[in-house]
């Protein structure tokens, strides 16, 4: 007996959507290995620095001050909230 057309479609249908559940797990791996990636370079760049553990909160208040950002973004959140 021949397979319908619909059912051809309804095959195509499942396959694609499988490759995109593929695909979907592939780029959720790889935005973990980028964000891995990222935090190793940031840990690797204050190491390189040389600055003590206690007074790194300090320059890094410091730095986001004279960027001008003034606690936008990127801070924890609910910070800059009562400016």
């Amino acid at each position: 007996m021949a397979t319908s057309k619909s059912a051809k479609i309804q095959a195509e249908m499942e396959k694609v959507k499988a490759k995109i559940s593929e695909a979907q797990a592939k780029l959720k791996e790889l935005e973990q290995k980028h964000r891995e990636a990222e935090n190793e370079e940031i840990v690797d760049i204050v190491r390189g620095m040389s600055v003590p553990l206690d007074e790194l909160p300090l320059l890094l208040q410091k730095l986001r001050g004279a960027s001008g950002q003034g606690g936008q973004k990127s801070g924890p959140a609910g910070e800059g909230a009562a400016e």
